[in-house]
């Protein structure tokens, strides 16, 4: 009997109502025994019903089921205050009927019902379910309507099932108008080749969302629209859900801020960074062009003028920045000016930028050849050169300009700038005030000297120098009193480099220190070599070449003496070569080198007398014993038919006032006999030259050297 269930049975809802439809036949109905339980439901069953549909709901909704009283027992009526059924009584079930066992299962199915509050209308049936689902239904149709964001459905044709009136008011049109119409024009999807193909690609569901801005027109006044359209798949619906978003503040202020990034708040003008991107998009198209669609065959050409300004910085540092920036915008408006007057540019002109402190470029897209570009730079620097009002104060200043023009097709945006910068320096180093154009034997010369410069340490390192000889020959009696150390290079790609190719490079990048080191240390083994293999002859001095920067950078003292203490040859049979400028006017360190050294009795000779300071008044100070004389004076000797009565009066001076000094001199460059004989008779000591010997190995010195006196 139901009255006697336990809990265990009431967790098997199909037990109780087996048990319930079994009692209520025997028992009977009110209509009597043996009528059929299935004409009036179970309200036992109905009870369940609803306990299972709650429990049901629950479980839909994520939530745990509510708790749910059990059932009364047998004899028991619902709990006082759980609403009870009009005529009965709490604690004893219905009034009339018999009190027999058969009648406790009447009272049961009237307390169930009041035990749980009748549930929603409904709930577990078809009729009572779609109620609050059309109430559901209407509420987001409302929220749809209501909501700020434009929103529309759009159906997998591209047709809009329905539109919110946001959209409407963004549009300038009513909602109910823009059924039926495309989504993609509404939003100007097509005016964009990548944003239509992903567009049409969302519709047929290969792709699961489309994210993009379009530029759309005011309703009202026809200014600018920015919108970011959105368009994605309903969830577990057919439709697709259009979300339109107005941008336009947002946008602005980008564009303000970008504005602010890529000008330079001086000058007003673009800056490097705008610059360069403008480029990097030239070149990109200009490619483009030349294999694309345009086909033009690779002719479109770009120019670049870079130029620096002359004498700004002295601007600077005495009338103070405030001025200097007034002059770079007036510069800048100039600029400017020249590169719209320019009647072979395209479209919206030159783009004039400062790249920073006082350097600015001009960059010519579609060029027409180097004519335009030479032309826009003399035009830029007449217009620089005429002088500023600025500040109360009128200031003038030149500018230094690189003119680089070629092929688009295969430049790049580093070796355009690089090209530029480099011809900029040969205008400053040239005299400055100029447009110098780029020359590319120029720069083959200049990408020559940089790898020299970046391989000529490790060279020292593998031994890829080598030392030649050349005699030094008496005038007046023939013999080689001694030989100058010339070193040569061995380069691996560039083959046999002499001195005038890479010592210049050594001096700026302090290799010389190093380099010199190893010729010195060479030379003095050498002629160390010579005088022990040749005990019979008399042994030659050896001149080794010092650059300034070994007597600042180095001890050279100590580098001498330690060499000569190594290598066992005599401080008399060294001399060391400067050249004039290292020593004219020296005081200090390089003064008390040149001291110490000559106390060692090392000889101290000046290469190249007569082309620099040629102060005499430091020549008779100075602790040299010899004067080498420029070449430039005996290459006068040169014309035997129709000499010279200047060079000769000069280089007879020089000697003479030499030989009161007590120093020796010898002529450099002596190619002919005639050369030879004229420095003789003039009184010059010895000679070196081509007339005397070329420069050879070391092992050529010997057979040189004169025969041992008998």
């Amino acid at each position: 009997m139901i009255g006697t269930l336990s809990l265990a049975d009431l967790a098997r809802p199909h037990l109780y109502v087996t048990t319930a439809l079994r009692e209520r036949a025997v028992s009977g109905t009110p209509e009597g025994p043996g009528h059929t339980a299935v004409a009036q439901p179970s309200t036992a069953l109905r009870v369940l019903t609803e306990r299972e549909g709650a429990a049901v709901g629950d479980r839909r909704r994520g939530g745990r089921p509510a708790r749910q009283e059990p059932p009364p027992r047998a004899g028991t009526g619902p709990r006082p205050g759980a609403g009870q059924a009009p005529g009965t009584d709490a604690g004893t079930g219905p009034a009339p009927g018999p009190a027999s066992p058969e009648a406790v299962p009447r009272a049961v199915p009237e307390a169930v019902p009041r035990a749980v509050p009748e549930a929603a209308p409904g709930v577990g049936s078809k009729t009572g379910s779609a109620r609050p689902a059309d109430a559901e239904l209407r509420d987001v149709h409302a929220a749809f309507n209501a909501a700020q964001l434009p929103m529309a459905l759009v159906d997998a044709d591209g047709l809009v099932v329905s539109a919110n009136d946001g959209l409407g008011a963004l549009l300038g049109a009513d909602a109910a108008e823009l059924r039926r119409r495309p989504a993609a024009d509404l939003v100007d999807l097509a005016g964009d080749a990548r944003a239509w193909r992903a567009y049409r690609e969302v519709l047929r569901g290969r792709r699961s969302r489309l994210r993009c801005t379009r530029r759309l027109k005011h309703p009202g006044d026809g200014r600018p629209l920015w919108a970011e359209v959105t368009l994605a798949p309903v969830p577990r619906g057919r439709h697709l859900l259009l979300s339109v978003t107005d941008v336009t503040d947002r946008r602005e202020l980008q564009a303000r801020l970008r504005h602010l990034q890529m000008h330079d708040p001086v000058t007003r003008l673009p800056n490097r960074t705008l610059f360069f991107e403008r480029l990097t998009t030239a070149l990109e198209n200009s490619s483009y062009g030349s294999f694309g669609a345009y086909g033009d065959g690779g002719t479109v050409r770009i120019g670049l003028c870079h130029l620096d300004l002359d004498g700004f910085k002295a601007v600077n540092d005495t009338l103070g920045h405030p001025v200097g920036d007034r002059l770079l915008a007036a510069v800048a408006t100039r600029l400017t000016e020249c590169a719209e007057s320019d009647p072979h540019a395209h479209g919206g002109g030159h783009l004039v930028a400062r790249l920073g402190g006082d350097e600015f470029a001009i960059l010519v897209e579609d060029s027409t050849g180097t004519e335009q570009l030479t032309a826009l730079a003399g035009a830029v620097l007449d217009a620089v050169q005429r002088p500023f009002d600025v500040a109360g104060q009128r200031l003038s200043v030149s500018a230094s300009i690189g003119v680089v023009e070629r092929l688009a097709a295969g430049t790049t945006v580093n070796g355009l700038m690089q090209a530029a910068e480099t011809t900029q320096y040969w205008a400053k180093a040239d005299g400055k005030a100029r447009w110098t154009l780029f020359d590319p034997e120029r720069n083959a010369h200049r990408m020559t000297r940089q790898a020299l410069s970046s391989s000529l340490r490790p060279a020292v390192e593998r031994g890829e120098f080598a030392l030649e000889y050349q005699p030094l020959v008496g005038m007046a009696d023939g013999a080689v009193h001694g030989v100058e150390a010339l070193v040569r290079w061995n380069h691996p790609r560039f083959g046999t480099l002499s001195p005038n190719r890479f010592i210049g490079i050594a001096e700026e990048d302090g290799s010389i220190v190093q380099l010199g080191r190893w010729v010195l240390r060479t030379a003095c083994r050498q002629a160390r070599r010579w005088q022990i293999d040749h005990p019979e002859a008399r042994p030659p001095f050896v001149s080794v070449n010092v650059a300034v920067r070994q007597v600042w950078d180095s001890d050279l003292v100590a580098d001498v003496a330690d060499i000569l203490e190594e290598t066992g040859l005599e401080p008399g049979l060294l001399q060391l070569e400067l050249t004039e400028s290292a020593v004219m006017g020296s005081a200090g360190r390089p003064l008390q080198a040149l001291r110490a050294l000559s106390e060692m009795d090392v000889r101290i000779a000046i290469d190249d007398f007569g082309t620099g300071y040629s102060n005499l008044a430091y020549l008779s100070r100075l602790p040299v014993s010899g004067l080498k004389l420029d070449g430039s004076f005996v290459r006068g000797f040169q014309d035997e038919a129709h000499p010279n009565p200047a060079d000769e009066v000069v280089v007879e001076a020089m000697v003479g006032l030499a030989h009161r000094l007590g120093l020796t001199v010898t002529a450099e460059c002596v190619e002919t006999a005639g050369q030879a004989e004229r420095l003789r008779r003039i009184g010059c000591d010895t000679g070196q030259g081509w007339w005397y010997s070329r420069p050879v190995p070391a092992s050529r010195v010997p057979d040189l050297l004169p025969a041992p006196c008998t």
